[in-house]
């Protein structure tokens, strides 16, 4: 009975994170065009979640000795990188468009670990790459010259691949973490991670020339009127902490394989929240081509090598280690 009621807590928990990392993209478009450039979003949600996550960096103070290179990989790919491109792509092109083309990061891990690193790949895990190029074919309707920014897309591929390079960089086969030490505490290297790509973001973004006025102000979701102030608080609270913290928890209550699949919820979850709250409707094929890409991230993500050292991106928005949290797509962003 006890492990029955854990799996459901694990399972609410999941389709929570789900919920919340979905709707990130969703409210921070209406910020981006309200004026604010999108690196000063980027930078607002991850610097509101890092200060909010202080705590506990000071409690896990021990990863900065221990796990050095994982922490800072973490903060430049899976969280500066990652979130910058996704939120330069939003304001390009659709949010559900950005987050498919996204989870194409499992099929470019598998790619990397078959071309380059030389290392065979099963079958299924073929598979899996062909579905989710061909549906991601169809989202952005090739046919017809791509429907959408070319920009835009370019820069929702860049989010993927700064996830595959964060895998790279974690995964113990091209020289990353020793597999003999002990895994890090995700929720630590979620911390840490927030903290480097808050300071690097800084220097990037340059938020003393941001226009601090706007969060003052009102914006627009769908003809609606809606407080910036108010978009910020849920894109910090509940679509960064929140929902990393529900992931952390919901995967140490369910099997890895359950945790991945409620996580490829992310995707449908955000496209369902941008047409009843932005207005962004997708074509049937695109929604056709959309199932596609899930399905095949899914099995290709199924079928990647995990590090078991610490966090990898093994899916779209950066993944971790599967024995401690998986992530969804832009999670290391969204």
């Amino acid at each position: 009975m006890h492990a029955s009621q854990g799996r459901s807590a694990g399972l609410g928990l999941a389709l929570a994170s789900a919920f919340a990392f979905g709707g990130s993209g969703v409210a921070a478009k209406p910020l981006i065009e309200a004026g604010l450039d999108p690196l000063h979003v980027v930078w607002l949600r991850v610097a509101g979640a890092a200060l909010v996550m202080l705590p506990v960096a000071w409690r896990h103070r021990a990863l900065v000795r221990s796990r050095p290179v994982l922490l800072l990989g973490f903060g430049l790919l899976a969280v500066a990188g990652v979130q910058a491109c996704y939120f330069a792509a939003i304001s390009r092109i659709p949010v559900g468009v950005a987050l498919l083309v996204e989870y194409l990061a499992p099929a470019l891990v598998l790619g990397w670990v078959r071309f380059v690193q030389r290392r065979p790949v099963t079958r299924a895990a073929a598979v899996g790459v062909v579905l989710a190029v061909g549906g991601l074919a169809c989202v952005v309707e090739v046919w017809s010259g791509l429907s959408f920014d070319a920009v835009g897309l370019l820069l929702a591929l860049g989010a993927a691949c700064c996830q595959v390079g964060y895998f790279v960089l974690s995964d113990p086969g091209s020289g990353g973490s020793a597999q003999d030490t002990e895994p890090p505490h995700p929720v630590g290297v979620i911390a840490y991670g927030l903290l480097v790509g808050a300071a690097v973001l800084t220097v990037v973004a340059r938020p003393w020339g941001m226009d601090w006025s706007l969060l003052g102000g009102r914006t627009t979701m769908n003809g609606t009127s809606v407080p910036a102030w108010l978009l910020l608080v849920w894109i910090v609270l509940l679509a960064t902490v929140i929902a990393y913290v529900t992931g952390v928890i919901s995967v140490r209550l369910l099997s890895p394989a359950v945790a991945g699949v409620v996580a490829c919820l992310e995707a449908v979850i955000a496209t369902v929240l941008a047409w009843v709250l932005l207005g962004e409707h997708l074509a049937a094929p695109q929604l056709i081509g959309g199932s596609l890409v899930l399905i095949g991230a899914f099995i290709a993500q199924s079928s990647t090598p995990k590090a078991p050292s610490g966090p990898v991106a093994s899916g779209p928005g950066g993944g971790f280690d599967e024995a401690d949290i998986a992530l969804p797509a832009e999670r290391a962003a969204t």
